[in-house]
């Protein structure tokens, strides 16, 4: 049975370690509970396009009978691309045409983070808050992202042109800090070449992708630190008896 004096222990032990932790929790249902909304519900008006009914149908076919389910990631970024989202009613729909229960469309919804399952604005402008990217000033690329966008993270502007969003690692860590838009990654951003990106989209251009630092990919960005030169020519360092066009013949072998 507790003392009085161990229950006091105890939550002197429990401040002391919430002291500890200086990290913001992310409390949030958005990625694996489902809550009917006026825009999100099971009569949400949702069908293929035509086209898009084509695609899909030949991407299924590309699969063995009783193996439609492969196509399920396929049809989630085809439904993503029609209407810029994936509302409820949408996931039944591609439940319906691949014969899969609603509950293996869930899990995938759920489970992948590119499948955005509420609005997100037309232009949806992620930032990479992982380690290489806040040492490069990813905190202030945000806090640029949200001024600009008039909308802070996990919202949407008034204008209903953008929603922002924080991310983890984007694959690009060695041109951070970097900046997704759809599927438009921009890299070794600024806080002008964010406000250009931005006031860009807004006036209803597209701005230049990848890196924009004005190098080409990944090279190092103070420029070549090796293979200064062009590489010696095939037969470099091979004896010269080796590279002779006429060698004569083999001397015999000793018995």
């Amino acid at each position: 049975m507790l003392t009085l004096h161990k229950i006091l222990h105890k939550v002197e032990i429990h401040k002391i370690c919430r002291t500890i932790s200086t990290s913001k929790a992310l409390c949030s249902e958005d990625l694996y509970v489902h809550r009917d909304s006026k825009d999100n519900h099971a009569l949400t008006p949702f069908d293929f396009s035509e086209a898009n009914l084509k695609r899909l149908s030949a991407i299924i076919q590309n699969y063995p009978v009783g193996a439609q389910r492969s196509a399920l990631g396929a049809a989630m970024d085809i439904v993503q691309r029609q209407v810029g989202w994936i509302p409820i009613s949408a996931m039944h729909k591609v439940a319906e045409v691949l014969s899969v229960p609603r509950m293996r469309v869930y899990e995938w919804a759920t489970f992948y983070s590119m499948n955005k399952r509420r609005f997100r604005g037309k232009f949806n402008v992620k930032v990479c808050v992982t380690t290489p990217c806040m040492l490069r000033g990813a905190d202030v690329i945000l806090q640029v992202v949200e001024e600009t966008t008039c909308c802070c993270v996990g919202s949407v502007s008034p204008d209903c042109l953008f929603g922002v969003d924080t991310v983890q690692c984007q694959g690009a860590c060695v041109n951070a800090p970097v900046v997704v838009v759809d599927d438009d990654y921009y890299e070794d951003v600024s806080v002008c070449d964010v406000q250009n990106i931005i006031q860009t989209l807004r006036c209803g251009g597209i701005p230049p992708w990848g890196p924009q630092s004005g190098r080409f990919a990944s090279e190092p960005i103070t420029g070549q630190t090796t293979l200064l030169e062009n590489p010696p020519p095939p037969g470099f360092g091979i004896q010269a008896a080796l590279m002779s066009s006429n060698p004569g013949p083999c001397p015999p072998r000793k018995m």
